[in-house]
């Protein structure tokens, strides 16, 4: 793997309902290098969201070891994984990942200084580089959709991340949005960051250098 990548060896994911156990990841092995642009596609209920879920850090796989850029981020405290997750990686939802209360730059500011001293890109140069120079003192609230998803991706990229996860980006986007967004990304991992798209979209899987199928918790050929 290249030093800036990540790699999931054999993860398993179990829950608990009651007396009953459901398994939702079933030995996924994959591997994203620098530069990469992969695409997780599947139908719903295949993992992708527990996927993205374990090698961000946010769960705890129950076998298997997720490395990031050379360092081990599962089975460690959650202290330690929320400090690696905030230096090495840089998350993007569907839902968003922006404060409300915070202006976009703002939204920013808050990301670099969770991940620690730098070097890190400005914001006014994240925001212009997504085409939002204008709106570093907006609030959340005050952008359109297209505005926040671009927005989004500003506050993803600023710890220069070695690795780029994203749920659904781009699922209510409308096609030249979406195309805007994906261009974006597409750039992101020209600069040397791994990126790793779960999404439904036709449009993502055909603008990723490598498209993972999921069905059942099962990487499939």
């Amino acid at each position: 793997m290249s030093q800036g990548g990540i790699e999931a060896r054999v993860l398993y994911r179990f829950f608990r309902t009651g007396d009953e156990e459901v398994l939702a990841l079933k030995g996924i092995s994959l591997r994203v290098d620098a530069g990469e642009f992969v695409a997780v596609v599947g139908p719903s209920g295949a993992g992708k969201s527990t996927l993205l879920a374990c090698l961000s850090g946010s769960e705890e796989p129950s076998g298997g070891q997720v490395t990031i850029a050379g360092e081990r981020i599962s089975h460690r405290p959650e202290a330690d994984r929320a400090r690696l997750r905030a230096r090495l990686i840089g998350l993007l939802h569907q839902q968003g990942n922006l404060f409300a209360h915070l202006s976009v730059e703002n939204n920013i500011i808050t990301a670099q200084r969770l991940a620690g001293p730098g070097p890190h890109p400005s914001p006014r140069t994240l925001l212009e580089s997504v085409g939002l120079g204008d709106h570093a003192r907006a609030l959340p609230g005050q952008l359109s959709g297209g505005e926040l998803a671009r927005a989004g991706l500003a506050v993803a990229l600023a710890n220069d991340p070695a690795v780029l996860l994203a749920d659904e980006p781009t699922g209510e986007l409308d096609t030249i949005t979406e195309k805007r967004v994906l261009d974006l990304l597409a750039d992101a991992a020209a600069r040397g960051t791994a990126i790793l798209v779960a999404s439904h979209s036709r449009q993502v899987a055909a603008v990723a250098d490598r498209v993972v199928r999921l069905v059942d918790g099962k990487v499939m050929a």
